[in-house]
Parts: structure tokens; sequence; C-alpha cells
């Protein structure tokens, strides 16, 4: 039984160094392609015209839990041409999807226009709620080109509840924390825009 359990805890370590090294081996690739994608995002929601600046580099962190959804510091990434800002892409956090959180991103310009949304992560149901991806629906293009009023919210609400948002048949939970994610994103960089667009930059750059 010594002897198994040796044998056991030895191949436990080989496995464990294994799984390191493979870890260690694959994560520059990881990051780049994380990175990548990101780049593809911001340049999906801020037209290339309304920037000459690197938007991922252009990044810092905020830390607005009410607002953005979440206790952890979110990134925003700032649109510049000639050094004046042009927009900012916010990323947030819908905390209360059907099946859980549901991490986005928006882009708005300096009058509060919804430039785009992406959704970066979400585990909605297949089929109803998973239309809030790109990928699956058109259905977060709706927003783009609404322009954020805090004198008028009613906007920013689905029609199940007085507002003019269409959910999803058979599915209101997951567009209604989708859109109250947005009122809340688009209310924050608002009241807080000079902050936001005063920010020096400060996020971790991926290895590429």
């Amino acid at each position: 039984m010594l002897k198994n359990g040796v044998l056991l805890g030895v191949f436990a370590l080989v496995c464990s160094a294994l799984v390191a090294g493979v870890n260690q081996l694959t994560r520059p690739q990881i990051e780049y392609q994380q990175r990548q994608q990101l780049l593809s995002i911001l340049h999906q929601i801020i037209p290339d015209q309304m920037h000459d600046n690197d938007l991922a580099a252009s990044c810092s962190l905020i830390t607005a839990p009410d607002a953005l959804g979440s206790t952890s510091a979110m990134p925003v990434y700032v649109a510049r041409k000639q050094g004046q800002p042009q927009a900012a892409a916010i990323e947030t956090v819908a905390p209360d999807g059907y099946n859980g959180k549901i991490h986005l991103i928006v882009a708005v310009d300096t009058k509060g226009t919804v430039l785009g949304v992406r959704t970066l992560e979400q585990q909605e149901t297949p089929g109803l709620g998973d239309k809030v991806d790109s990928r699956k629906s058109d259905w977060v293009e709706r927003f783009v080109g609404k322009q954020f009023d805090i004198n008028n919210l009613k906007v920013w609400f689905v029609k199940k509840d007085g507002g003019e948002i269409d959910q999803f048949t058979g599915a209101t939970i997951t567009p209604r924390a989708y859109t109250k994610a947005l009122r809340n994103t688009l209310r924050y960089f608002i009241e807080h825009q000079a902050q936001i667009y005063a920010s020096k930059s400060n996020c971790e750059e991926p290895q590429s």
C-alpha cells in the first residue's frame, strides 16, 4: 500500500507539472487571441473614422458596482482623434440574467448616442436568451443610434415594463436584465464623462 501510495503521489506530481507546463506554453497565444478578439469588437462598435489612437491601449479601469454590475474594476476604452475624446466603450455586467451574469460592452459618443453593443460572455438559454449574442440575432443592433436622456428613460425599458425595447418571445428576463445594464451604464457615462475621459491608461496590456 505504501508503494502504491508513493506511485500515485509521483503520478499526480508529474501530471500537475505537465498541466502547468502546457498552460505556461499556451498562455501567450491565448492572450494574443484574446487581444485580437477585443480589437475586432472595439473596431466593430467604434467606427475607425472616429479615432486615430490605439483603442486597446487607451484603456482605464473604473469601479462602480451599482452602475456596472460588478465589484471588480471594469475596463473603459477611449476613442480619441487628434487628442480629443470622441467616444468610449465601457465593459459592464448584467448580473441578473436568466442563467447568470451577462458580460457586455457598449460604445457611446460624447453626446450620449450609442454607437454599438456586443455581448462578450453569456450563458443564456439557447434559442431564447442567447439572442443577446450578435452571432445569434441582430437584437443588440436596435440600441445603435439611440441617444441616452436621463429625463426620458422610457426608451431604456422593455415593452413589458412600459418601455420601447422589444423583448424575446417566451423570454423577458434576459432582455430586461440586458436593457437595465445598458441603462445603468449609460447613465454612469453621462454623469462621469469628464472623469472617464481624463482617466490615465492603466489596464494591463496582454502580451503578444
